[in-house]
């Protein structure tokens, strides 16, 4: 019993007193275990902490809904054989980020501001809205300015993104006027391996974008796999062709429109129908 009692007094034996001022220290900011630990990944990537504690400035705000998901894969032109027809869940696209962005991104976009300058459209002009999302640093550029974009992000030693790794294409048809997106990832190799996502959109019935080609002769036959699995057109590419399929083929295979098709599979004397003509659940 005495024993119990010194606990409770001694402040360093976590007692009542000494968990109640670790809960007022928390909510006011001035706990410094909070702030090695969840407050600090909040602050990186736009979360709130484990306690609930608000998100620190210039972190990203809550994504925005811009659909929803039925069933187990959000099949809705084909049959859901899964069992789960009836789960719904929302379709979340993360939000514009505010300043400061946090590591090396501040720096990047002010650069790049800089270096738009006297050109012949502004970073406001150019550059639609600015998300960070899981570390990686997007800039959403609108398609008639991306060539002075690329030009700028590969030619101004402060940016220096030397390579163009990748183009790669998506399609949201719940875009309205923005169903298709061509992605491109720069790298740069002067400034330590930073690295940038490009995002340009383009409407369903006018699917042009300029081709960075002249600019990155590497995206040549990254721009033609994204015209033949999603049917964007690369204006002013040297050669856009197929790559993957056929020449006579038609439609592009990755557009969510794209019907499943597929022929029938005979398993151990059972026949599995093709995706489009299986049953649907829902």
């Amino acid at each position: 019993m005495a024993d119990n009692e010194k606990r409770s007094a001694d402040p360093g034996a976590g007692g009542p007193a000494e968990k109640q001022e670790k809960i007022e220290a928390a909510l006011t900011g001035k706990n410094d275990e909070v702030e090695t630990g969840d407050t600090k990944a909040a602050a990186q990537y736009g979360s709130t902490t484990g306690d609930n504690l608000p998100a620190a400035p210039g972190t990203t705000p809550e994504p925005v809904v811009v659909g929803e998901r039925r069933g187990m894969f959000g099949a809705a032109d084909a049959g859901d054989t899964s069992g789960y027809g009836g789960l719904r869940s929302p379709i979340l696209f993360p939000a514009a980020a505010q300043r400061p962005y946090g590591s090396f991104f501040d720096d990047l976009a002010d650069n790049l501001e800089r270096a738009l300058v006297g050109g012949d459209a502004s970073f406001g002009e150019a550059v639609e809205r600015v998300v960070v999302d899981r570390g990686e640093l997007t800039l959403y550029v609108r398609r008639q300015h991306l060539l002075a974009v690329a030009r700028v992000l590969r030619d101004d030693p402060a940016l220096r993104f030397e390579i163009c790794s990748s183009v790669s294409g998506v399609h949201y048809p719940g875009e309205a006027g923005r169903e298709l997106h061509a992605v491109y990832h720069f790298l740069s190799i002067t400034h330590g391996s930073r690295r940038v996502r490009v995002e340009v959109t383009c409407p369903d019935g006018d699917a042009h974008i300029p081709s960075i080609v002249s600019i990155y002769p590497a995206a040549d036959w990254h721009e033609r796999e994204t015209w033949d699995m999603f049917g964007i057109e690369f204006d002013g590419h040297p050669a856009l062709t197929r790559i993957l399929m056929p020449d006579d083929w038609p439609g592009h295979p990755q557009r969510k429109d794209y019907p499943l098709g597929g022929i029938p599979v005979e398993y151990k004397g059972a026949t599995i129908p093709p995706p489009d003509q299986r049953r649907s659940y829902n």
